[in-house]
């Protein structure tokens, strides 16, 4: 039972990072590709999009952390103190952001300002996060159930690459976004951005895909060894259908189709980084039983995620069913 409570433990937690990469991915794109769009009115649209569910995105992110904290305590105690700074630099990040996009609205004479902290506030959230996943996926070192590594040890040119790749992915996910949900000219200038987000993303796809076997021996026998190859072959194969599917929507001048192409090339990284990391929680030693909190605790949380999480996706399906369509151009965000 004990065991069991912990991998559905783990599988809500991994489920609500992957909710949270997906809902607020977008919308941090957006905050990203503001510099390129240069009219207050096309930025006032660009907001509007996202305004009705932005702040309920990032339910996710306070589900996945509460998540972790309670239920595998251990991990939370070891990964903090190893992603202090990033993790510092995204909350920064994301508050800056909150407050520009509130503020925008509301301050006339310095608007512009506001603009600089919602598109700068948004590139330094995605950014962060992407260095925090590339230090966890070089790995963490523990000794006695401890941090034991440095101040600097998640600053890497690996983990630098991982951020650069997200931001250039969150990018792509607000520019389909946009191409989904606006018209005139501020969709034409998100389906040009889209192009060139969509090469990047794929080319860093690519070169972290490559870099990460050689992290590790494990991830290097999951990716390579006989006869794993066998189940791990089809995720770089339904990766390259996936671009297919988003460079072809792309020239058809399809609405939806590009932002679900682009959404499925996440959950397919997702499900590689799935496949490198499983059953460890902190690699390269710290795995999901090792991390747990003791079978009562776990018992007593599963009461409340199955009455929450339910809740919290009830909500949000109807948040987007409710705004869904095309953004009104002429509509204001008060």
């Amino acid at each position: 039972m004990f065991a069991d409570l912990a991998f559905v433990w783990a599988a809500i937690i991994a489920f609500a990072v992957l909710a949270y990469v997906l809902f607020d991915g977008f919308d941090l794109g957006i905050g990203i590709l503001f510099p390129f769009f240069k009219d207050k009115h096309d930025r006032g649209v660009m907001m509007n999009s996202v305004a009705p569910v932005w702040d309920g995105n990032e339910t996710w992110l306070v589900l996945g952390g509460g998540g972790l904290l309670a239920a595998f305590p251990l991990a939370y105690a070891v990964v903090l103190p190893a992603l202090y700074a990033p993790l510092i630099v995204m909350l920064l990040g994301l508050v800056f952001r909150g407050v520009a996009f509130e503020f925008r609205w509301r301050s006339q004479n310095n608007q512009e300002l506001w603009d600089f902290g919602f598109a700068t506030g948004s590139t330094l959230a995605a950014f962060a996060q992407g260095v925090a996943l590339g230090a966890l996926v070089q790995g963490i070192p523990v000794a006695n159930r401890a941090y034991a590594g440095g101040w600097w040890d998640w600053l890497t040119p690996f983990s630098v690459l991982t951020g650069v790749a997200l931001v250039v992915g969150y990018a792509l996910l607000g520019a389909t976004w946009l191409v989904m949900k606006t018209s005139g000219e501020v969709q034409r200038e998100a389906h040009r951005l889209a192009w060139f987000a969509a090469i990047g993303t794929l080319v860093l796809i690519g070169i972290v895909s490559l870099a990460t076997p050689f992290l590790d021996r494990v991830y290097m026998q999951r990716w390579f060894a006989w006869p794993a190859i066998i189940y791990t072959a089809p995720v770089p194969l339904l990766v390259a259908a996936a671009a297919m599917v988003l460079f072809w929507s792309l020239k058809q001048e399809w609405d939806a189709l590009p932002f679900v192409a682009a959404n499925g090339l996440f959950v397919l990284s997702y499900i590689g980084l799935g496949i490198s990391f499983y059953p460890y929680i902190v690699p390269p030693k710290l795995s999901i039983w090792d991390a747990a909190a003791p079978t009562a605790s776990l018992e007593f949380l599963i009461v409340g995620a199955l009455v929450l999480v339910p809740m919290i996706l009830g909500y949000t399906a109807l948040s987007y069913w409710v705004f869904r369509g095309k953004v009104d151009p002429d509509a204001g965000y008060h």
